[in-house]
């Protein structure tokens, strides 16, 4: 059986273990030539900090860039798009990271999704650690979880 898939999200967070998942997001990519696109998931303070002005969003948005550069660097014939989301809404109380990743992969059609399981408890970047057993279970399509 042949799978067709043109878009590969790989949503990231700083972490590790999400850094982790890019690499087996870049294979997926690479296997089918797909695109990947780096669905950027702000932490609850990030995103609280940038409303309040006590964090720059020009910093926040560097360090996107720089992420996504490192990436770029990585990758021969994959087209690499971007974007970030806030993973938590004080506005919208079902807005939770498995949720931004899922609305996402509707938004930008994404065919596979590529996730991190777990994340140390200790990191300050873990917001998606646990966003993967609820994009598991809720997503339309396929998952590898890393």
């Amino acid at each position: 059986m042949d799978i067709n898939i043109d878009l590969v999200l790989a949503p990231v967070d700083g972490s590790e273990e999400a850094e982790r998942g890019v690499e087996y997001a870049i294979a997926v990519a690479q296997r089918y030539e797909a695109n990947l696109h780096l669905l950027h998931v702000l932490d609850q303070r990030v995103a609280r900090g940038i409303e309040t002005g006590d964090v720059s969003a020009e910093s926040v948005a560097d360090e996107h860039r720089a992420f996504t550069a490192r990436i770029r660097k990585r990758l021969d014939d994959v087209v690499l798009s971007h974007s970030s989301a806030a993973g938590f809404s004080d506005r919208r109380l079902t807005q939770t990271p498995g949720s931004v990743i899922l609305d996402a992969a509707e938004e930008l059609d994404a065919d596979f999704l590529v996730v991190p399981r777990e994340a140390r408890l200790d990191s300050p970047n873990a917001t998606l650690g646990k966003a993967a057993l609820y994009v598991l279970e809720y997503a339309s399509q396929p998952v590898l979880s890393v």
